[in-house]
């Protein structure tokens, strides 16, 4: 595999964290648009899809490979509980 290759696989292992971030934090900042005044759109997609691509990583050490649906689902709850915990309880 050549640097091209390797560089395009990681890319296509962090996009789902990086979109679904992205994702829940512009609908969350449009559905709660008064209680998410106070924080920036950047520090909430930066947790989101930060805690995100760990749950990917982690998915990725526990089950040997990438793509499980456990680890997909890993990372739904991890990008909601990112944004609830930085939007919500850590002002």
């Amino acid at each position: 595999m050549g640097p091209l290759d390797a560089l395009w696989h990681l890319l296509n292992f962090a996009a789902p964290a990086l979109g679904l971030g992205l994702i829940t934090t512009l609908l969350a900042k449009l559905l709660f648009r008064r209680e998410l005044a106070g924080v920036g759109w950047r520090p909430l997609w930066l947790w989101s899809a930060g805690a995100g691509g760990l749950s990917l990583l982690g998915g990725l050490i526990a089950f040997g490979r990438d793509g499980r649906m456990a680890s997909y689902g890993a990372l739904v709850a991890a990008t909601a509980l990112a944004l609830w915990w930085r939007g919500f309880v850590r002002r």
